[in-house]
């Protein structure tokens, strides 16, 4: 009888030990993963402040009209380019881009491909997202691929200027920017208001872009696969 309570007794002793154990196991797993999330808050807005003021710096010439690069509010990870208003704004039921929106993609295309595909920010880049709106005027079935075709001649043209830098870097930021780039149409769902409340309808015929960084988990994943993003050919 004494043996088998020495026994019981030294069976519980190690279920308790083994349970406490691995409440310090998940206790220190929990710790970690919280930090290594704080971590990766830290770095990707790290990221996003240096890209931020790298690109705003990059197009001078246009922030007394409006250009501006700012966090974008439905995503963590993203960034929105600003557009100046009349430059890629459309006329109504079009997706003809004015002439002022074709200089300016001259001017700021090559200087966007060149920050984003450099050594210091390719590898943090997720993706480069087009994306064309339309005013509320009407129907659904007009709106959304009439959205789609401003984001795509946006594209279009965005590409056009690339192939005239054909050697060295300008030739590799192409096919970068190509291998970041997708185009979306979004419809009439977000126009832009007024401060009354008012749509304005000039202004919510637009196009922006989208700019994503990578997540902590795509980052953890590249490292350890050693999957490196190509920069083109």
């Amino acid at each position: 009888m004494a043996i088998e309570n020495g026994s019981s007794g030294l069976a519980s002793s190690l279920t308790d030990l083994m349970t406490s154990l691995m409440v310090i196991f998940i206790l220190l797993l929990v710790a970690t993963l919280n930090n290594a999330q704080q971590e990766g808050e830290t770095t990707r807005n790290a990221i996003l402040k240096k890209l931020q003021e790298r690109l705003s710096g990059e197009v001078n010439e246009y922030r007394e009209q409006g250009f501006e690069i700012k966090n974008d509010p439905k995503d963590p990870l993203g960034l929105i380019v600003i557009v100046p208003d009349g430059l890629l704004n459309f006329a109504v039921n079009r997706a003809d881009i004015p002439a002022a929106g074709i200089e300016f993609l001259q001017k700021i295309v090559p200087k966007m491909a060149a920050t984003l595909c450099s050594e210091e920010f390719r590898r943090e880049i997720e993706s480069i997202v087009i994306e064309g709106h339309t005013d509320s005027t009407g129907s659904d079935e007009r709106n959304l691929p009439l959205s789609q075709e401003r984001s795509l001649r946006v594209v279009q043209e965005s590409l056009r200027v690339l192939a005239g830098t054909t050697t060295g870097d300008g030739q590799l930021n192409r096919g970068c920017f190509l291998e970041l780039l997708s185009a979306t149409g979004r419809g009439s769902v977000e126009p832009v208001r007024d401060q009354a409340g008012q749509e304005d309808f000039n202004r919510s015929r637009r196009v922006i872009f989208k700019i994503r960084v990578r997540s902590l988990e795509r980052r953890i994943v590249t490292e350890v696969t050693g999957n490196e993003p190509t920069t083109g050919k």
